[in-house]
C-alpha cells in the first residue's frame, strides 16, 4: 500500500508544483477583472530580468535562470517584485523535483508580504504539499489543517493528502473521514484515492462499506487480480460464501488466477459451499498442470473432496499419497475408513497396518478396533479377536471391543 501511495503522491505533487511564468508576464499590467486587486507595477529593468529567467526556465535552462535571478538586488525590490522572484525560484526547484527548495521559496514569497490574499492561500497550500512530498507527515498535517481553516473552496486533493499523512502516521481514525471526503468530493476520484479509502475500511473491519469500493475499482479495471481476490475475501467476511466463490470463478474464467495461492481458495470454497465434485475436478486439473503444488494438503483436500462427492474409489490414490507424506499414521487410518466404506477389507487392513507402523496416532485404540472390524468382515474372526482384545485395553474402546469379543466367542463356539 505504501508504494502505491508513493507513486500516486509523486504524480499528484508534480502537477501541483507552481508554474508562475504566465503569472509574472501578466504582472506588468493591471488585471482589470472586477473583484481582483490591480497588480502593483514592476520596474522595467526588473521585469526584463524576470522574463529572461522565465524564458530560461521554460527552456529547461535552470542554472541560467537562477543566475539571472541572482543578479537582482532583493533589498531594492518592492515586496511584490520580491514575491515574483521567489515564485520563479519555486518553479525552478519544482522543475528539478526539489521539494525542499519549493517549500522554502514559497515560504520566502509569503514573507515578502507581496502576495495577494489568494496567492498567499495558494502558496500555503503548496507548502503543505511539499511537506507531504518530503514525507514530513505531521508538518504536512499541520500546514493542511491551517490552510483548510481559511480556504474558501478546499479541493478534494487536499483531503486526500491529509488522509495519506494520517495513514502514514498510523492514525486511521483521522485518516478515514478525510479519505471518504476526498472520494465524495470528486466526480471521478483517482484509483489511488479509492484504494486508500478501501485500505482504511478493511483495517477497521468495515466490510460492508468496503464492498462497493472494491466493485468500483473492478469496474475501472477488471484485469486486476488483487481486486477479485479482495472481493472474494470481503464477501467471505460477510458470510456471503456464494458471492465469494463467484468472484473467484469469474476471475478464473478470465484467466486472472494463475498461482497456487490464487487457486487453492477457489477449490476450498467450492467444497465449502457444497459442490465437492467440482472442487475435486478443478483441484485435480490444477495439480496436473502444476498450478497447485502437489503437497500433502493438496492431496488430502483432493481426497476429501472426492469422499464428500461419494466418489470413494477416486479418493484412494490421493489419500495414499497424503498418507505417505503425513508425519504420522492418522491419514492411513482415514484411508482405511474409506476402504471399509468400499468393503475392501484387505485394503483396509493394509492401510491400518501402515498406520500402526508409522505411529504417532491420535487414537491407537480406534485403529486397533477398526483392524478387528476389517478382519472380521473379511471372515477372519480369530485374527479379529486378537485386535479387539488389544482395543479393549483402551478405556474409550473397551465397551465396544468387549462386545465384539463376546460375539466372536459365541460364534466360534457354535461353529
Amino acid at each position: 500500500m505504501r508504494s502505491t501511495l508513493a507513486l500516486a503522491l509523486a504524480a499528484l505533487l508534480t502537477l501541483g508544483i507552481v508554474a508562475v511564468g504566465t503569472g509574472v508576464d501578466s504582472a506588468f499590467a493591471a488585471e482589470g477583472k472586477e473583484g481582483k486587486r490591480e497588480a502593483p507595477p514592476i520596474d522595467i529593468s526588473t521585469g526584463k530580468k524576470l522574463n529572461e529567467a522565465i524564458e530560461d526556465l521554460n527552456a529547461q535552462k535552470y542554472n541560467e535562470a537562477k543566475a539571472v535571478l541572482d543578479k537582482l538586488n532583493m533589498e531594492k525590490l518592492s515586496p511584490y517584485e520580491q514575491s515574483r522572484v521567489w515564485q520563479i525560484r519555486a518553479s525552478i526547484a519544482g522543475a528539478q523535483t526539489d521539494y525542499e527548495g519549493v517549500r522554502k521559496a514559497m515560504q520566502a514569497a509569503i514573507a515578502t508580504n507581496g502576495l495577494s490574499d489568494e496567492e498567499t492561500q495558494e502558496a500555503r497550500y503548496q507548502i503543505a504539499q511539499m511537506y507531504i512530498a518530503q514525507e514530513h507527515w505531521q508538518e504536512g498535517i499541520n500546514a493542511l489543517n491551517e490552510w483548510l481553516q481559511s480556504a474558501q473552496n478546499p479541493n478534494s486533493t487536499a483531503y486526500y493528502l491529509l488522509a495519506v499523512a494520517y495513514y502514514q502516521l498510523k492514525k486511521p481514525d483521522q485518516a478515514l473521514p478525510n479519505a471518504q471526503k476526498a472520494v465524495d468530493m470528486s466526480e471521478s476520484p483517482r484509483d489511488s484515492w479509492v484504494q486508500l479509502l478501501l485500505a482504511l475500511r478493511l483495517e477497521k473491519e468495515q466490510y460492508a462499506e468496503a464492498l462497493p469500493l472494491i466493485k468500483r475499482l473492478l469496474i475501472a479495471d477488471p484485469s486486476k487480480k488483487n481486486y477479485w481476490v479482495q472481493l472474494s475475501a470481503v464477501n467471505r467476511q460477510l458470510e456471503k460464501y456464494d458471492d465469494s466463490l463467484a468472484a473467484l470463478e469469474v476471475a478464473n474464467l478470465a484467466g486472472v488466477l494463475t498461482t497456487d495461492s490464487d487457486l487453492r481458495p477457489l477449490t476450498d470454497l467450492e467444497a465449502f459451499v457444497g459442490i465437492p465434485y467440482r472442487a475435486a475436478t478443478n483441484l485435480d486439473k490444477f495439480m496436473q498442470k502444476g498450478q497447485i503444488k502437489s503437497d500433502e494438503k493438496a492431496w488430502e483436500r483432493l481426497a476429501f473432496s472426492w469422499i464428500e462427492a461419494r466418489e470413494y474409489k477416486k479418493a484412494i490414490p490421493p489419500l495414499q499419497k497424503a498418507a505417505e507424506m503425513h508425519e504420522n499414521g492418522d491419514t492411513y487410518v482415514r484411508l482405511a475408513e474409506v476402504q471399509l466404506q468400499r468393503q475392501d477389507w484387505s485394503g483396509a487392513t493394509d492401510a491400518l497396518q501402515k498406520a500402526l507402523a508409522k505411529g504417532g496416532l491420535k487414537d491407537t485404540g480406534n485403529t486397533q478396533l477398526l483392524m478387528g472390524i476389517a478382519y472380521y468382515s473379511n471372515k477372519q474372526p480369530k485374527e479379529a479377536k486378537g485386535w479387539f482384545e488389544k482395543a479393549a485395553t483402551h478405556d474409550k474402546q473397551k465397551g465396544q471391543a468387549t462386545a465384539w469379543i463376546k460375539h466372536i466367542e459365541q460364534e466360534l463356539s457354535e461353529s
